[in-house]
């Protein structure tokens, strides 16, 4: 029987063909469903945040099985939408274990990449606003041998060393974004590695500031200059010293104010 057979259903029951025998005898490392916008609930530090995801969702798949069964996946965001439930890190590795459970597999990755926002207060005035991240979670093997990747995008203010220092007056400076992807098999709240770049940098980034907070922040960065090397060294430098991550990669941008390129930096430990 194939699966244009009209006959495709035995004893009342519709045949399933993804369980079907495949003779050719190729495990599949990845398959499953990419690109899934799904509504979710957030857990952060500081409430439950709604916010939108593109799920990238896989399982592997041994050589002796024709497919997975697709719509599972789906199932599986559409019943944790019903629940009311809300993500985090920690949730996240237990819907990787579900899954597997859901899929009979014993390897699978789930890829969530979603907006990502801290309720700030301005460092003089105290005025409360949102400062919005980027965050990419990644949970990849088995259901007892699972890592987790973690990864924020964090904007933040960097000035010039140089230019402070050959300048009568003044120094240029400008917005840089500081990219931090940590390994662990712990689960590390995102709010962490966002306080990390966010210390290591000239000045962090506000929602909103008074007058006074511009002040702050315009003299804080002066007070604070780096060069694209200070500033990947010093946010390498806090992730080392952290005994939950296993291995980290730190990536820098700065967007020059009197270039028209970029200044760029990496940092991959081993």
């Amino acid at each position: 029987m194939n699966s244009r057979d009209p006959n495709a259903i035995l004893n009342g029951e519709i045949a399933d063909v993804q369980a079907y025998q495949d003779v050719r005898n190729i495990p599949i490392e990845r398959v499953g469903v990419r690109g899934v916008r799904y509504p979710l609930r957030w857990q952060t530090t500081q409430g439950v945040q709604p916010a939108v995801g593109q799920f990238n969702l896989y399982v592997s798949l041994p050589a002796h099985q024709k497919g997975t069964h697709m719509s599972r996946f789906i199932a599986m965001l559409e019943e944790t939408d019903q629940s009311g439930e809300s993500l985090n890190v920690a949730r996240m590795l237990q819907m990787h274990r579900d899954m597997l459970t859901r899929l009979e597999a014993d390897r699978g990755r789930i890829e969530l990449n979603l907006p990502f926002f801290v309720r700030k207060a301005a460092p003089v005035s105290g005025i409360q606003s949102l400062m919005d991240y980027q965050l990419s979670v990644v949970i990849d093997g088995s259901a007892d041998g699972a890592e987790l990747k973690l990864t924020v995008l964090v904007p933040v203010t960097s000035l010039c060393p140089c230019s402070k220092t050959i300048s009568e007056y003044g120094a240029h400076n400008q917005r840089s974004h500081v990219t931090i992807e940590v390994l662990t098999r712990d689960a590390i709240e995102p709010e962490a590695l966002i306080a990390i770049a966010e210390a290591q940098a000239s000045c962090d980034l506000y929602g909103v500031l008074k007058r006074v907070d511009e002040k702050y922040v315009t003299e804080r960065a002066y007070d604070n200059p780096k060069f694209v090397e200070d500033l990947i060294r010093d946010v390498a430098a806090a992730l080392k010293r952290d005994p939950r991550i296993q291995r980290y990669a730190v990536e820098v941008e700065n967007f020059e104010s009197i270039h028209n390129h970029s200044a760029y930096a990496r940092i991959e430990s081993h």
